[in-house]
């Protein structure tokens, strides 16, 4: 088995859980941000797909606009099509690709 050197301790990870909720609950309204950038706002900037992972698994992010979290290129999480209503509901455009304009909507602290 491969060793990671940044591999979380359990303290780590329930402040990183933490870290991501607070780094969601910001994000303004029309605007996305991607989650490698929350990662990396986190201190943990290796860990982009634990940030999806804590977005679908903490009973929390249900209070949050996780909606407003896209991948590096603006695409929407697989399988959750409501996510481009919520987002065009709030101004975000898409694309021809269907792809966020990120150009346009990307928040960045």
């Amino acid at each position: 088995m491969k060793d990671y050197p940044d591999r979380m301790t359990m303290e780590q990870a329930r402040a990183f859980q933490a870290d991501v909720l607070n780094i969601v609950s910001q994000i303004p309204w029309g605007r996305v941000t991607t989650y490698g950038h929350i990662a990396a706002l986190a201190g943990w900037p290796s860990h982009s797909r634990m940030v999806g992972r804590t977005l679908r698994y903490s009973p929390e992010s249900e209070h949050l606009p996780c909606h407003r979290v896209v991948n590096k290129e603006g695409r929407t999480a697989p399988g959750w099509s409501r996510q481009r209503v919520l987002l065009e509901a709030e101004g975000v455009t898409f694309k021809s690709n269907g792809h966020v304009d990120m150009q346009r909507f990307l928040w960045e602290i």
